[in-house]
């Protein structure tokens, strides 16, 4: 095996005197696809923060191909041969392909940027990466993943040694996954060395060579995936065993909470039939772009339905805003919280009180002592791990994050709970929490109608799968029916 091209020695980092990093230790090789893994908070942002210069480390040393890097300036990092890819895309929409490529290290000529050799240079290395993207193409015209294929030229672009990729895959389809693990594989044959940081194990044994875990900021162990196995590797990373991930079934199921009956929308979907029973789980199955969060959307009231008649309760319902669907009894987890799930600002209290907060006013002030008494024992019911009701939500863990999004949403007593995406970009630990509480809320006889792209979450939570392709329904599979080979087959029919 080739030297390292990277190795970290006793990297510590501490703030405000709590310790976010003590000892870390990683050697990264040339072709190398090496996860770095760890629950929210053990410490990964932290470390990534300092290899790309933006964090100073209080002890340690770093080494890059042979020498000292002084990892204090982002400029020196990335002229040195380090990039990262951010899970939040870093992009200027308004310009192009090109100019976002170079961004900052245009070519001139006559002391103006050169617009000829820029999208020449642009278009040497999309044609590297096999990506069809016109340079002169504006961002704000690409999906995400053509974003991501950017992202990794402009990386190229810098001369990387050394990629780091954060949740990449978070974002996109399955053909869109495979496009960019094609992608990775090549840039491995070129001797590009990748830190790869995701959640899904899949994903990781599927793509990476070696293995790092850290836990509350210190590394517990590195070495080959192929030493690993899930359930190994994911008591590596909680500190504990999870013998079953996904709890038994409610298997208690009650009266019809919602019907649909050939819901649609012209060019979104048409045709889609379906019912979800009290303590009953119905998974929406189906690849990027079939129409899954459209159809939860029009159910909730945030886009139009023009066709198709919806029961709640075995009585037709109009539902044009989501205003309709609360009164209604409809609560919604959206797949963005971050962009329609919490307000960031605002403290734990205020976001779990949100949907609700009529019912702590008087006179048109709101009572404090009230709001606090229902946000404590929402707290406490969902097992929000917090500094106190008052720490602002953008400082707490995604996985505690989703919990305040979910218990504002139950916080309005709702009959049936739609969950599009509920543990996108939470960890192994915290998505065992979230299916937990899922399954406490078929227990109390809510209904559940479930989005998710991640097909073990799909098969393991649902009672029933309604699979959708291309805006279409083309099956509703039993639990003992949906298997991923079904799943598949009838999301690209």
């Amino acid at each position: 095996m080739p030297n390292p091209i990277l190795t970290v020695s006793n990297l510590s980092k501490s703030f405000s005197g709590v310790r976010a990093l003590h000892n870390v230790q990683l050697a990264l090789h040339p072709g190398e696809v090496h996860a770095l893994l760890g629950e929210n908070g053990a410490g990964k942002s932290t470390f990534m923060k300092i290899l790309i210069g933006l964090l100073t480390p209080d002890s340690g040393e770093i080494w890059f191909d042979g020498e000292p890097l002084r990892a204090n300036n982002v400029h020196d990092v990335l002229k040195r041969g380090i990039s990262m890819i951010h899970q939040e895309l870093l992009t200027v929409p308004e310009l192009t392909v090109a100019q976002n490529i170079f961004l900052g290290r245009e070519p001139k000529r006559w002391g103006f940027v050169d617009e000829a050799k820029l999208n020449s240079q642009a278009e040497t290395l999309l044609q590297q990466l096999g990506v069809d993207l016109r340079p002169d193409a504006r961002m704000k015209h690409l999906s995400v993943a053509q974003m991501q294929l950017v992202d990794i030229a402009k990386a190229l672009s810098n001369d990387a040694k050394v990629i780091i990729m954060d949740e990449p895959t978070s974002a996109l389809s399955d053909t869109e996954v495979q496009t960019l693990f094609g992608i990775i594989r090549d840039l491995q044959r070129k001797g590009v060395a990748i830190i790869y940081i995701s959640h899904k194990l899949d994903e990781i044994f599927a793509l990476c060579n070696t293995i790092t875990v850290l836990r509350d900021g210190q590394l517990i162990d590195s070495r080959p995936a192929t030493d690993y196995t899930p359930q190994t590797l994911i008591a590596q990373l909680v500190g504990r065993t999870l013998e079953s991930l996904f709890p038994e079934p409610n298997i208690s199921t009650g009266r019809e909470v919602l019907r649909v009956e050939k819901l649609g929308q012209p060019n979104k979907f048409e045709g889609i039939s379906f019912s979800v029973h009290a303590g009953e789980v119905v998974g929406l199955g189906g690849l990027m772009g079939a129409g899954r969060s459209e159809v939860v959307q029009a159910l909730f009231g945030m886009e139009p339905h023009k066709q198709g008649r919806i029961y709640i309760n075995g009585q037709p319902v109009q539902i044009h805003t989501p205003q309709d669907a609360i009164r209604h009894g409809i609560g919604f987890v959206g797949e963005d919280r971050k962009q329609t799930g919490f307000i960031p600002a605002l403290s734990v209290r205020e976001n779990i009180t949100l949907i609700c907060l009529p019912n702590f006013t008087k006179r048109g002030l709101v009572h404090e002592p009230n709001e606090t008494v229902a946000a404590n024992r929402t707290a406490r019911d969902l097992n929000i791990k917090t500094a106190g009701l008052g720490q602002r939500v953008m400082h707490l863990s995604g996985g505690n994050q989703q919990k305040v999004v979910l218990g504002k949403v139950l916080l309005s007593k709702p009959s049936l709970v739609i969950l599009d995406e509920p543990t996108r970009g939470i960890d192994v630990g915290a998505k065992a929490e979230i299916y937990k509480l899922i399954n406490q809320l078929t227990s109390n006889g809510i209904a559940v109608l479930l989005i998710s792209s991640e097909l073990p979450e799909l098969l393991g939570l649902s009672h029933r799968i309604v699979v959708l392709a291309k805006g279409k329904q083309t099956a509703v599979l039993l639990r003992e029916e949906a298997t991923p080979q079904t799943v598949m087959q009838y999301a690209m029919a």
